[in-house]
């Protein structure tokens, strides 16, 4: 059970929740603001003010003001009429993580939610109601308005929402859940939906996956690294002394860790006097990565525990303030980053495994590491696969936060796109995924072909792991099914790896 007080949610809690289903409370010592929120904004409508979405429209119309017995329905209408997605469902963890930001998020007090609309979004997370939401439509400008409408529909019993894998009506849903519908009071509608849940769930897992592939790419650069008796020197302390960046020093470490005891490395004037840069530069290229990644996590861990709605209720200054939380821009940035730094680890794996297939480069190696060349194609075509893999990183790479199309009649002029951001790195990763998978493929294949050899801690668990579930190529099959099944490995691979060594270092 997590308790959540809306500012003490780790990235490893996220997970908890979203992925492996931990249940969650409201943390009772906030809860207290939480109804002092509430009061002021009650106050606020006996009293008739005019205060931005309790008393008045939305965006554009926030200069029309509501009349009192109207301010129910208002929210109600938002909700339905901001509900626009479109494209594909989002998987279930992405919309598990939105119900628990938002409800984290509202804990704090500073939304003028009541606790029983909070205590909902915890009870359907508990009981694993999973509305359908929609992937495109959202700006990213006054929060994820779209993704979050179509969540919040089903707590009204409208929209839609999966039970068992059947999409069913979000009354349906409720019902198979053991909850009842709730009907939004002032204000509430515009605290469900005004805030970055969408994108920050999304951009988080993503971050967190990216930490499993920085480590995994070591691990499988240094099966290449033995594959093509690489020279270690490259990889000593006294290199990344002299260059102070975490992430350089971090991967050299673990190179060297992974490389314990291995017979298949060199050192430089043996064979050669340098590696190329696949090789040589790994400490510098993974560990670029790595320094992005850790300053992603750094700022996804700050914005969950953020309140991003609008207008704010600071009940002890007794002002309800209207302000930009809800813009994505701070989380836009950093994802196109993440975005970025996720690509240069599947680059430099499809130039390492290139080195493997071409035999110009091999070391040795017979052409695209097939037995009988011509009768055999080898994995001619699975570097076709990282290449193409590769390539479509790079356009999606292309940061989305430098863009802006205007909304709601100009009243919200510039927009961050930070869904789009997250969206397209949560792509990219799951290509790179595929990319390490091909490399860990065909490195465990140039490693078989060398004959007797004797790998070190780290690698020859990973190795090991491979080869139990897929075979040596003796001959031409279908490769997919290997990628697939590789793919999948790259946890256990981690998880046994670092039995053997350690943990790996990100800084």
């Amino acid at each position: 059970m997590i308790k959540i007080r809306g500012n003490a949610l780790t990235l490893e809690q996220f997970i908890a929740v979203t992925r492996d289903f931990e249940e969650v409370e409201l943390a009772q010592e906030s809860l207290q603001q939480v109804r002092a929120a509430r009061a002021m904004v009650d106050d606020c409508v006996n009293r008739e003010a005019a205060v931005y979405g309790i008393t008045t429209g939305f965006g554009k119309l926030c200069n029309v003001s509501i009349p009192r017995e109207d301010t129910k329905a208002l929210q109600k209408n938002l909700i339905m009429s901001h509900a626009c997605g479109v494209g594909e469902v989002l998987p279930e963890d992405a919309v598990r993580g939105m119900m628990l930001l938002r409800a984290n998020n509202l804990v704090r007090g500073f939304s003028g939610a009541r606790e029983e609309t909070i205590q909902c979004l915890v009870d359907m997370l508990n009981q694993r109601v999973y509305p359908a939401v929609y992937e495109q439509g959202s700006l990213g400008a006054s929060g994820d308005l779209v993704p979050l409408a179509h969540m919040t529909l089903v707590m009204l019993g409208l929209g839609e929402a999966f039970v068992e894998g059947k999409k069913v009506s979000g009354k349906e849903a409720m019902e198979h859940a053991g909850l009842s519908p709730i009907e939004l009071c002032e204000k509430e509608g515009l605290a469900m939906i005004n805030g970055t849940q969408a994108l920050t769930s999304i951009g988080a897992l993503a971050t967190y996956d990216a930490i499993l592939l920085a480590k995994c790419s070591d691990i499988i650069g240094a099966l290449t690294t033995e594959s093509l008796f690489g020279i270690i020197d490259a990889f000593s302390p006294l290199v990344s002394m002299v260059r102070s960046h975490g992430g350089q020093a971090a991967t050299g470490r673990n190179l060297l860790r992974l490389l314990e005891d291995s017979r298949m490395t060199t050192r430089q004037g043996e064979l050669r006097v340098q590696d190329p840069y696949s090789i040589r530069c790994m400490p510098q290229i993974h560990g670029a990565s790595k320094d992005t990644i850790s300053y992603v996590k750094e700022k996804v861990e700050i914005e969950i525990n953020s309140v991003t709605d609008n207008p704010l209720i600071f009940f002890n200054e007794g002002e309800i303030i209207s302000a930009g939380n809800f813009h994505g821009e701070p989380m836009a940035q950093p994802f196109d980053f993440l975005a970025i730094g996720v690509s240069e680890l599947a680059n430099i794996s499809e130039r390492r495994l290139e080195r493997l297939v071409n035999p110009a480069m091999s070391e040795g190696l017979p052409p695209f590491l097939a037995e009988k060349g011509g009768m055999h194609s080898g994995y001619m075509i699975a570097q076709y696969a990282a290449a193409s893999l590769v390539s479509e990183n790079k356009i999606l790479a292309h940061p989305a936060s430098v863009d802006s199309i205007p909304s709601s009649a100009g009243q919200e002029d510039l927009v961050s796109m930070g869904t789009v951001a997250a969206r397209k790195a949560r792509k990219i990763v799951a290509n790179t995924r595929n990319v390490l998978a091909i490399e860990l493929l065909i490195a465990c294949q140039a490693l078989d072909m060398r004959g007797d050899f004797s790998l070190g801690k780290g690698t020859q668990r990973a190795y090991e792991i491979l080869r139990r579930e897929i075979p040596y190529l003796d001959k031409d099959r279908e490769h997919y099914k290997d990628i697939h099944r590789a793919e999948t490995l790259l946890e256990e691979i981690l998880t046994e790896t670092e039995k053997a060594v350690g943990l790996l270092e990100i800084q």
